[in-house]
């Protein structure tokens, strides 16, 4: 997943009036209330499995892949702005007058944005690793540390988890800066959701967050506009959006709970999927006007 640092325009709609939505490819579990479960980049539906595969059990679940990623191809060059008509369309699609919305990264970005634009359909937030104002604190990538990854990345995809390859090649690569907690458990994650999704990230895709990032994108104004209960989690060590910008999001938004986790980093959901689901059930417990299905 890259750093995020700026992303998208209010004017959505009125400047692609003219983009071709795209019907994402979603993966629909459970029934009852839905929660609509936003990737970050480069991503997947699947990387979200370590929350739907938990929230199904209780509420119905999607998981698209946005346009450029997974199953969901991209017609032609786009820009991120296009997330947006999609998901739209998506709800639409499956007559959702009202959900949930959980983004990672910048499917959280993403999930700020629906909210500001649909707030009678959005009946709540959970923010993971995002901000409205995203700051990053990643240092330089060097020509080794790349190397290490793709190693490392190749002998994780044959033997998941195999604390030789962690040891030896992962807590010497990228993957530093993503993970402080360096366990199986992560790293069969990266083997199985982060690999494919990477290389299911199209071109397009990565042009459209290039593109992005030349841009500055700061709501933290427009945040007191929201008026849903959030939840924000993030990671003390987060070197791609770190965890002062998304506590500062946090403080902005009108009814929000926060946590900071300790020795995590922006895969941190990887890193300690109980602690984060038992948080989020809790929060979902204490908010039950989030879930509740309108008579």
């Amino acid at each position: 997943m890259q750093k995020i640092s700026s992303i998208l325009q209010p004017d959505y709609k009125e400047n692609h009036q003219q983009q071709k939505i795209v019907q994402l490819s979603v993966t629909r579990q459970g029934k009852g209330f839905p929660i609509l479960c936003l990737h970050g980049h480069p991503g997947s539906g699947a990387c979200m499995s370590v929350f739907t595969q938990h929230l199904c059990k209780r509420f119905q679940t999607l998981a698209p892949d946005l346009r450029g990623y997974g199953r969901s191809r991209a017609a032609g060059e786009f820009q991120i702005t296009a997330h947006l008509l999609d998901l739209e369309a998506l709800l639409d699609r499956y007559e959702i007058d009202r959900c949930l919305v959980l983004g990672w990264s910048l499917g959280g970005i993403l999930a700020l944005e629906l909210a500001l634009k649909l707030p009678t359909r959005v009946s709540g937030l959970i923010l993971i690793a995002t901000a409205a104002k995203p700051r990053s604190s990643h240092p330089p990538v060097s020509w080794l540390e790349l190397l290490y990854t793709g190693v490392a990345s190749l002998i994780n995809r044959l033997a998941p988890g195999w604390q030789w390859n962690i040891e030896t090649f992962g807590k010497r690569s990228l993957y530093r800066y993503l993970l402080q907690q360096h366990t199986p458990v992560a790293y069969r994650f990266l083997a199985f959701e982060g690999m494919s999704a990477y290389l299911k990230t199209s071109l397009a895709a990565r042009r459209a967050v290039k593109a992005a990032l030349r841009q500055g994108y700061n709501r933290l104004a427009d945040l007191p506009k929201i008026e849903c209960p959030s939840l924000v989690l993030a990671a003390a060590a987060d070197r791609h959006i770190t965890c002062e910008s998304s506590l500062e999001t946090a403080r902005l938004l009108k009814n929000c709970q926060a946590h900071c986790y300790p020795n995590t980093a922006h895969l941190f959901p990887w890193e300690i999927p109980q602690r984060v689901l038992a948080d989020i059930d809790r929060w979902i417990d204490a908010h039950p006007q989030v879930t509740a299905i309108a008579p």
